[in-house]
């Protein structure tokens, strides 16, 4: 008699020892958690745009008659459109089920088991997660006291990497990294892959550099700007012969139907999602202002949709609790540099009417 055998004992063995990365909760669930209602959750953990799509992106789902019909996996309407948006042509630009996963694309094309990439932390997780899902190893590099990226440390690890990972604007810092400290590490040799994620409200782009370095890759998403998060499709830029790999390699429907439609009518409606970045913008340098009121906070400079904020020695958990006791939530991370720190995504004004109010209770607490 054949013996069945426990899937789990097949399991690659560094997965079980695997941290997972740390996702926000839907807003039912904030509610439960706080007991109030859905509708006085005041989320603000996840940096997404509270003004959502556009209203041509609202009217193209709605009349979206192709749902029975596969994606194009060549995916030529959409680069087209994506290439002319980000000033390039369509064979440098692959898009995909948000950023993320293009990040795992990445990884499963450069890595081998026990390569390594470069993380400068403190940074958006997914790097090191997805890199060590693929069986690479991490070298973590701390940024500095103002948190930027320690150009001279990742030059001397060059050598024990395949690729560098960069979010500018940095997720959860807000700052951007120059484009000159971006250049030295692409004439280094070592692939440069900069997370634009946030790069429509503040920080220069390395878009335009992406013909010049072969081993540059510029990833960007409609997320943040264009209130696509739910729908998950970002993009990559990069040399068209990585790209045509990226499209060989990758799932050929990830970008479903649904998606590319509202990534279309988005770029059909600029000057209104233009102008909302400018509202979350100008709201974010508004916040930073009542922020730094408040005794014990201190907001850091942003290029992002989201500020940083520095709480007294040793309340971070306290202060991020007390938030989300009250129906305020904020994000707040394990990172032992962070402890002191929850970042603040930018709402409508009535959310930091509400977030000022409550944050001005628990630190007087």
């Amino acid at each position: 008699m054949t013996r069945t055998r426990d899937a789990m004992s097949l399991v690659r063995p560094h997965l079980l020892a695997l941290d997972a990365y740390a996702a926000v909760d839907p807003p039912e669930v904030l509610a439960q958690r706080a007991g109030v209602l859905e509708s006085e959750v005041v989320k603000l953990n996840g940096n997404e745009n509270p003004y959502g799509p556009s209203t041509k992106v609202r009217e193209a789902l709605a009349g979206l008659d192709r749902v029975h019909i596969y994606p194009d996996p060549r995916q030529v309407a959409l680069r087209e459109a994506i290439g002319g948006y980000a000033g390039l042509d369509p064979e440098y630009v692959v898009a995909g089920n948000g950023s993320d996963e293009l990040i795992d694309l990445l990884l499963v094309v450069l890595l081998a088991p026990g390569d390594a990439i470069i993380d400068c932390t403190p940074t958006f997780d997914m790097y090191r997660f997805t890199a060590q899902v693929r069986g690479g190893t991490v070298l973590n590099l701390p940024r500095d006291d103002r948190f930027r990226v320690d150009v001279p440390a990742v030059l001397e690890a060059a050598q024990r990497a395949k690729a560098v990972f960069l979010a500018s604007p940095n997720n959860p810092t807000g700052n951007a990294t120059p484009l000159a400290d971006i250049r030295r590490l692409l004439e280094a040799g070592l692939v440069v892959v900069v997370d634009e994620a946030y790069q429509e409200f503040g920080g220069e782009s390395a878009a335009a550099l992406v013909p010049e370095y072969a081993n540059l890759i510029v990833l960007r998403t409609f997320s943040k700007w264009a209130g696509l998060a739910g729908l998950r499709v970002g993009y990559g830029l990069m040399a068209s012969e990585l790209a045509g790999l990226l499209l060989r390699t990758k799932p050929p429907y990830s970008v479903s139907q649904a998606a590319e439609a509202a990534v279309l009518a988005s770029l059909d409606d600029m000057a209104v999602l233009q102008e909302r970045v400018g509202w979350l913008m100008r709201e974010r340098e508004h916040i930073r202002g009542l922020l730094g009121s408040l005794p014990g906070i201190t907001p850091w400079p942003s290029d992002a949709n989201f500020i940083l904020c520095q709480t007294p020695k040793g309340k971070g958990a306290a202060v991020y609790e007390g938030l989300a006791g009250r129906g305020v939530f904020v994000r707040y991370f394990s990172d032992p540099r962070l402890r002191d720190f929850i970042r603040v995504s930018v709402g409508k004004p009535e959310h930091t009417n509400r977030l000022i109010e409550v944050l001005a209770e628990v630190v007087e607490a």
